[in-house]
C-alpha cells in the first residue's frame, strides 16, 4: 500500500471516529430503569385503541417570538381520545383537576386556595400508589437520593414539582415545575414556554385554545400514528410554539418518576441525557431552579427501533 493511500485511510478512520465521538452516549443504566418504569406503566393509553393521532404535515420553521406561521396540519392531533378511560384511572382524573388551577401568563403571582392544596395532595397520593412511582421510589432509595420513609419521599416530590418560585424576576411567585412542564405558561404575551404533556394538549385543542401546525422531524425519521413521544409545531391562546415536544399516551406517574430520577440523579443545573425507551431514542432535558424543576421535556431522537437497524447496518 503506498503512503498516500495508508494516510488517506488514516484521515478517513479519524474521521468517522471523530463523528462516532460526537454522539452521545446511551446512558445504559438509566435507560434499563426506565424501561422498568415503562413495563410498569399500566395506565398507559394505547395508540389505535384508547387514542387516535393525526400527525399530517411536516412544520416549517418559525423563529422564536414569530407569530406568522404556516399551518400543514389541517385537521386536529387527536383525532380521539377514550375520555371515560381518563376519568376513570385515579391519576389521570385527578392530574387534570390540577390543570386550571394555574395562571397562564409569566409574572402573575400565583393564588393558591385551600382546595387546590387538596387537589395536589390527592394527585401525590394517587401517584405514589402506583407501580411507576414505587419502583422509581425504590431505585432512588437504593442511590442515596431519596429517603425510604414514604411521607419525606411525598416532600421530596412536593419540592420538585409544586414548590412556587420566581419565574420572572420583580414579581411574586408565579411558576412550579409542574405548572411549567405539564400545564405551560405564556411569557411577555409572545413565547410560549413549558407545556409538554399530552393530556393538556389534548384538552386545550378540543376546547379550540390550541391549534397543531405539524410534527418536526428529520427526512428518514418520519413520525407514526404509534409514536409514543414526538416533536411539534402549535400555537396556544394565538402565541406559537416553534417546535416542543411531549411523550404521548403516557401516564401522569411515569412522566413524574421519569424526570425525578434524572432531576436527582445528576447536581447540574441543566442535564441532558440519551436513553433508550421501549423502540425510542431520545434525549431527556431537565433544569434546575434551586431545589425545585424549572423545565423538564423529552426530544425524539429516532423511533421505531430506528437506531438499532440503522447500527446493525
Amino acid at each position: 500500500m503506498s503512503a498516500r493511500l495508508f494516510c488517506g485511510f488514516l484521515l478517513l478512520a479519524v474521521f468517522l471516529s471523530g463523528l462516532n465521538g460526537s454522539r452521545p452516549a446511551v446512558n445504559q443504566e438509566l435507560s434499563t430503569i426506565l424501561n422498568e418504569l415503562w413495563s410498569l406503566d399500566v395506565n398507559r393509553m394505547t395508540p389505535g385503541i384508547d387514542y387516535t393521532i393525526s400527525v399530517q404535515g411536516r412544520a416549517s420553521f418559525v423563529s422564536q417570538g414569530s407569530q406568522t406561521v404556516q399551518d400543514h396540519a389541517s385537521q386536529p392531533l387527536f383525532s380521539n381520545v377514550n375520555e371515560s378511560k381518563l376519568r376513570n384511572i385515579t391519576t389521570f382524573s385527578s392530574f387534570m383537576t390540577l390543570l386550571d388551577n394555574y395562571e397562564r401568563s409569566t409574572g402573575v403571582t400565583e393564588q393558591v386556595t385551600t382546595e387546590e392544596l387538596t387537589e395536589m395532595e390527592f394527585f401525590l397520593d394517587a401517584v405514589l400508589e402506583t407501580k411507576v412511582m414505587k419502583r422509581a421510589h425504590q431505585y432512588l432509595v437504593r442511590k442515596g437520593q431519596s429517603s425510604s420513609d414514604l411521607r419525606l419521599f411525598k416532600k421530596q416530590l412536593n419540592l420538585i414539582w409544586f414548590h412556587l418560585y420566581h419565574r420572572q424576576r420583580n414579581t411574586g411567585l408565579d411558576s412550579s415545575g409542574f405548572e411549567h412542564v405539564f400545564v405551560g405558561e405564556i411569557k411577555s404575551g409572545t413565547e410560549i414556554i413549558g407545556f409538554h404533556n399530552w393530556v393538556q394538549f389534548y384538552l386545550q385543542e378540543k376546547n379550540q385554545h390550541l391549534d397543531y401546525k405539524g410534527y418536526k422531524a428529520r427526512e428518514h425519521d418520519l413520525p407514526d400514528q404509534d409514536d409514543h413521544i414526538l416533536n411539534l409545531q402549535f400555537s396556544w391562546h394565538g402565541v406559537v410554539k416553534p417546535i416542543g415536544s411531549a411523550f404521548i399516551g403516557t401516564s401522569p406517574e411515569f412522566e413524574m418518576a421519569v424526570f425525578t430520577i434524572v432531576f436527582l440523579m445528576n447536581t447540574e443545573r441543566s442535564t441532558t441525557v440519551v436513553v433508550n425507551i421501549d423502540q425510542c431514542r431520545m434525549e431527556l432535558v431537565v433544569i434546575r431552579h434551586g431545589r425545585s424543576l424549572g423545565t423538564a421535556y423529552p426530544k425524539l431522537l429516532s423511533s421505531n427501533g430506528r437506531h438499532v437497524r440503522q447500527h446493525a447496518h
